[in-house]
């Protein structure tokens, strides 16, 4: 049996050396033969994208798409009528014109295809319908008369550039999966007349959010300059670089990300990508160590061991009880899947994973109806009230709802999910196929020189350990190679073909790379080797990681509905609150590093793994029980818990251990998460 293992080669370093070398010597870019890639002089990309709908979920992943479908997403314009329904701008209505239409169709889309849906395609339909009629013989499109406008922002804020950044997401999406040739000619049209009106009327015209987000106008450019090579766009994309926010500079400053209250977070998450996104056009390394410089200064003064950085609105330090929006993690997600497909830097990939396994399910209920705003990495009681937050609301931010907070992230939670659906598989430009996302699923794409292949992923990961690829069907035996991302945290993983061992290596990728003819029925299997680790954070505090997942307290949780009649917006709308009997001040105990795995005993239940549901309380698959002291001066501080004691500190905590249940961090409502460390008591 003949195996070629081969070490990944496009990292963002080596990508970019090796396309500076092709595009001067005149050689052609790269290209994945059967579903292309980058046109000079744009730079090739670390993976390509599939046509969406070629990647469909299993197991617990479609469970959460069809809660989707049969919760929010599917029916938005029944539970969130006012805004949703036949009123809407974008449906030729003299309701809202501005984002929250589009940001509804960001996820609605990429979902309806992921599960081939009829009902859902069917309600995309007409808003993808009266987008394209919209467009007017100059190529401007989308709501021209302002019934009304957002707070804060000027009446005319129909004419905003920003929406159209949201609507042209969906465009694309809805072309991956269609093929639609109108998008083509509208899109063309569109950025003629962006690049016509830009100087008169710059991005933050209208409003300072589409200085904030140009990135995402950028990205669609170089996406339909890949597909057509109108030299124009990249005129256009230059332009929008130069009026969007200058992140390579903020973030090479390493200034404004190491203070409070300097950026908005959502406005952050999408932006981060601005950088490397141009990078396609202008590969000059400062982009690429901008965006190294600023996950480092996010980590450090706004990180949280679920990956996510702090903001309620604005970016608001390490502190436990600060709050981070839903908005922003999906935003953050989708910048993560962009700047990793394009470099291939597996700092973005991981980073990605932690926030999809952790932060992503803690804030939406299992329904898929009603979410937070803001959620906290120590949140011990979710009840109305003012939090120490830049923002608050109407003293409901924390509290599940339809509405709850601000309706924004009711718009927009619904693209995190089916969006990464679509980022577990890619394309490769040497015609093979890479996994860089575990979930379960399947793949139906083609491979080598158009030979199609039907691949099975079976996992429970990330709860389990074991990730299983099986090729189903092959048009015929087909030389091509197989990519997989190792985790960092994996030390001693074993790939396994056909039941025999392979060895293999991989680079700063972190991919490892098994290339052979590959007939159908040939398996190919991934063991990790999760071990349980503790991270450090504010005031010194640990956290307890294992594997891709963060591991927090299980609390007791009451849940109490309560009906909002007073407040017109709200009316009719309920919320919940919830609150915990059981305590939660503990201080885990010191003990040495190589005593972790006794010290922190991890038990998977197989059953639990494999159900439908398993982001919940009751449902968690995997557990971890540790010895913990109660820490009597830990107290509660304005229906938070209150400022971290310093770990080690002398007496920290009583002399009587007890014994505590930790759980994944995105099972649970109610949870302490960055725990104070005790020292060592005598009876151990």
């Amino acid at each position: 049996m003949e195996l070629k293992r081969t070490i990944g080669s496009w990292t963002a370093a080596g990508m970019l050396t090796a396309a500076l070398v092709a595009c001067g010597s005149g050689a052609e870019i790269p290209q994945n033969v059967n579903y292309g890639s980058a046109r000079a002089p744009l730079q090739p990309q670390a993976f390509v994208e599939l046509p969406l709908g070629s990647i469909s979920p299993s197991g617990w992943l479609r469970e959460m798409l069809t809660s989707q479908r049969d919760g929010a997403t599917g029916h938005l314009d029944e539970l969130y009528p006012l805004v949703m329904g036949p009123r809407n701008g974008w449906l030729g209505g003299d309701g809202d014109q501005w984002e929250r239409g589009p940001y509804w169709m960001d996820g609605l889309v990429p979902l309806a295809y992921i599960l081939q849906d009829s009902t859902l395609i069917a309600k995309a339909r007409p808003w993808i319908e009266w987008t394209l009629a919209s467009q007017q013989e100059d190529g401007y499109f989308g709501p021209v008369t302002d019934y009304g406008s957002e707070p804060g922002l000027q009446r005319d804020n129909c004419r905003d550039w920003w929406p159209k950044m949201v609507m042209l997401k969906v465009l694309m999406q809805y072309h991956s999966a269609t093929g639609d040739k109108r998008v083509i000619d509208f899109m063309t049209r569109y950025f003629h007349y962006q690049l016509a009106h830009l100087d008169q009327y710059p991005l933050d015209n209208w409003s300072f959010w589409a200085r904030f987000r140009g990135g995402d106008n950028m990205m669609a450019v170089y996406w339909l300059y890949n597909i057509t090579g109108d030299k124009t766009l990249l005129e256009l994309g230059h332009k929008l670089y130069t009026q969007t926010e200058p992140y390579t500079e903020m973030f090479l400053a390493s200034d404004k990300l190491t203070r409070v209250g300097t950026i908005h977070a959502v406005n952050l998450a999408q932006g981060i990508k601005t950088p490397i996104v141009y990078w396609q056009a202008d590969p000059q390394q400062k982009y690429l160590d901008a965006l190294d410089r600023a996950l480092d200064d996010l980590r450090r003064y706004h990180g949280y061991p679920t990956g996510m950085f702090s903001g309620d609105e604005a970016i608001h330090g390490t502190d436990p009880t600060q709050g981070v929006e839903l908005c922003t993690i999906v935003e953050y997600m989708f910048s993560l899947e962009t700047m990793y497909r394009i470099t291939g830097d597996p700092k973005f990939a991981e980073l990605l994973e932690k926030i999809a396994y952790n932060a992503l399910p803690a804030q939406v209920d299992d329904e898929f109806v009603t979410r937070q705003y803001f959620q906290q990495v120590n949140q011990v009681k979710l009840t109305a009230g003012i939090r120490n937050f830049d923002v608050n609301h109407d003293g409901l931010d924390c509290c599940f709802g339809i509405l709850t907070g601000y309706p924004c992230c009711t718009s927009n939670m619904h693209q995190g999910w089916p969006k990464f659906t679509q980022n577990l598989w890619y394309a490769t430009p040497a015609n093979g196929v890479a996994v860089t996302q575990y979930a379960p699923s399947e793949v139906r794409m083609k491979v080598a020189e158009g030979v199609d292949v039907h691949i099975v992923e079976q996992t429970n990961y990330p709860f389990g350990e074991t990730v299983a690829f099986r090729i189903e069907k092959l048009t015929r035996p087909a030389r091509f190679p197989f990519t997989v991302r190792i985790p960092s945290w994996s030390a001693d993983t074993e790939i396994r073909l056909n039941g025999e061992a392979v060895a293999f290596s991989t680079g700063k990728d972190r991919l490892a790379t098994v290339e052979r003819e590959w007939t159908a029925g040939d398996e190919f299997e991934l063991r990790f080797s999760p071990r349980v680790r503790l991270t450090t954070w504010k005031e010194n505090a640990r956290t307890v990681e294992r594997g891709p997942l963060v591991y927090a307290l299980k609390m007791e949780t009451e849940c109490r509905k309560v009906l909002n009649d007073s407040d017109p917006v709200y009316q009719g709308k309920w919320h919940y609150e919830h609150t915990s009997p059981t305590p939660w001040n503990y201080a885990l105990i010191q003990c040495p590093d190589d005593k972790l795995e006794e010290h922190y005993t991890a038990s998977l239940d197989t059953a639990k793994a494999a159900a439908a549901h398993p982001w919940n309380e009751e449902a968690a698959p995997v557990t971890i029980r540790t010895r913990a002291v109660r820490v009597p001066s830990w107290k509660e501080y304005n229906q938070m818990a209150g400022p971290l004691p310093y770990s080690i500190m002398y007496g920290l905590g009583t002399a009587e251990e007890t014994e505590i249940e930790l759980i994944p961090y995105g099972c649970t409502t109610l949870r302490v998460t960055e725990f104070p460390m005790a020292g060592q008591h005598s009876a151990e």
